[in-house]
């Protein structure tokens, strides 16, 4: 992964290049009324895209931080708790095996749904003669 993000770079550096050797003219930007800036094309436009780049770069940042904190919190909280389970003595353990009584098993629930039975509510009028 790290080649292809290094030749991505590499190409990106020789677009810009080329960009400023082709187009390496002189302008005049306005600022106010008489405040005039004379620049180069490939100042104004990198300058440009970096004052695009620049706060929502570092917004997805912050975003990341404070995800990233997010998940390491709940991780740790998750590893202590499954560490308090591990460590923590079961009720079995504690008693001691002459005294403990065997384990309660309990019988299958039998059905008690008859044939003619369904889901819907009982309806008194249908009933009646």
């Amino acid at each position: 992964m790290q080649i292809v993000r290094t030749i991505l770079w590499v190409l990106l550096f020789v677009a810009l290049l080329a960009f400023s050797f082709f187009n390496w003219d002189t302008v005049e930007v306005t600022l106010w009324e008489n405040l005039v800036l004379e620049t180069k094309v490939p100042a104004l436009v990198i300058i440009s895209f970096l004052l695009g780049l620049v706060p929502m770069w570092a917004y997805h940042r912050s975003v990341k931080w404070s995800l990233s904190r997010r998940i390491r919190s709940l991780e740790n909280a998750a590893r202590s708790t499954a560490l308090q389970q591990r460590h923590a003595p079961s009720s079995g353990e504690a008693k001691s095996d002459a005294s403990a009584p065997s384990p309660r098993v309990d019988k299958p629930v039998e059905s008690t749904a008859k044939p003619g039975d369904t889901l819907t509510p009982a309806d008194d009028t249908s009933a009646a003669p």
